[in-house]
């Protein structure tokens, strides 16, 4: 199977990730066109959701928040030669953790808590992916096969403590009761009030700090320790790596428990931040939005955060979309969802080709002047 084809670093990193969303964005037009609504008075109605307004940009980046954090648990297992699914479970087994501390120890100062609930998420999620990275590194088990089963036993153990021990006595709705105020994350708009900036109130909170923060960290540790080399080059070339002295199922098992640690830190953002109680299904399926944002982020903090950037308007720019466009309903803005993952990531080397072509035909013309 031949190669594919070699873009310049700013176009593959740039370049053709945007032809990839153009394309998308075409398609969904041609799909909104074929039901009887204006392909650019959606476009505009699905920015202006998503950006128009400072609710509406809070909104987003409070979405981003969540794709952050699992987009960059999926890229870290992926530079290990790694594909964890399995961001959605780890997420919800962290998020019980940061959760069961928000309410047994909500009493305690916020800056009590707040290192407790981030530890305790970081440890729920690690010791979720440290059986499947395990299984991987010393019985041979295939990562996505394991990762998935546990997608679906995590569901189960919240739907069981939620049901049986964990719901607010006199209730029927699944879930805990509210956290103390000390176990509530502050609103972005409140650390701005303080320094004399305002924004209107949103869900978006200091969690989303912490996702950059995390970003900023993966990148460190990735590309500029000694780990982080060992990593990659394990990744990359587990033969290469063992005659380097770096031991492979070490590394799987290491990138396996940050992963989980950084998909575990979902809860901050959801339950500390917006619910202020443990309920069911609070990761929504970030985990696996996940992975679309982690190869179209071309697994690196960057893109990452742009890529959730942009997941966290189709889900809030969709949301305004279908209200004032009820023909495109939730359903459809699922389906421009899908035509992005779609081309940005199983479709992404559908206009490399192409691409190469146009841009050494182009290289070719100016060194011919």
């Amino acid at each position: 199977m031949s190669a594919p084809a070699k873009l310049p670093r700013w176009a593959e990193l740039g370049l053709l990730p945007a032809v990839n969303l153009v394309a998308a964005l075409l398609l969904s037009g041609v799909i909104i066109r074929l039901i009887g609504e204006s392909p650019w008075a959606a476009l505009k109605l699905l920015a202006d959701g998503a950006f128009g307004s400072q609710e509406a940009v809070g909104y987003t980046l409070y979405y981003a928040t969540n794709f952050i954090f699992t987009g960059l648990a999926v890229a870290v297992a992926y530079h290990a030669g790694l594909f964890n699914i399995g961001a959605e479970g780890q997420a919800y087994i962290g998020g019980l953790g940061t959760g069961l501390v928000c309410l047994w120890l909500g009493a305690w100062p916020f800056w009590v808590v707040l290192p407790l609930a981030i530890l305790a998420g970081a440890v729920g999620g690690a010791a979720w992916a440290f059986i499947p990275g395990w299984l991987q590194a010393r019985r041979g088990s295939h990562i996505v096969i394991t990762t998935i089963m546990f997608n679906f036993i995590a569901s189960a153990v919240m739907t069981w403590l939620l049901v049986n021990i964990l719901i607010k006595p006199g209730q029927q709705s699944p879930e805990s009761r509210e956290f103390a105020a000390n176990a509530f994350m502050p609103g972005l708009h409140t650390l701005l009030g303080k320094v004399g900036l305002a924004f209107t109130a949103t869900p978006l909170n200091l969690a989303f700090l912490l996702a950059l923060a995390a970003s900023f960290l993966v990148w460190l540790l990735v590309w500029r320790t000694r780990w982080g080399y060992a990593l990659r080059v394990a990744g990359q070339n587990p033969a290469a790596a063992v005659y380097a002295g770096i031991l492979p199922p070490r590394v799987t098992i290491a990138a396996m428990l940050l992963s989980g640690a950084l998909a575990g830190s979902l809860g901050l953002n959801e339950l500390m931040g917006a619910q202020h109680r443990i309920l069911l299904d609070f990761p929504g399926g970030a985990g696996f939005v996940g992975i679309a944002v982690a190869l179209m982020g071309r697994n690196h903090p960057v893109g990452i955060f742009l890529a959730a950037v942009l997941f966290g308007a189709l889900m809030q720019g969709g949301s305004q979309l279908s209200f004032d466009m009820p023909r495109v309903n939730r359903d459809m803005v699922v389906v421009i969802q899908g035509l992005v993952i779609l081309f940005c990531g199983a479709l992404e080397n559908v206009a490399r080709v192409p691409l190469a072509a146009l841009l050494a035909r182009l290289r070719g013309e100016k060194e011919a002047e």
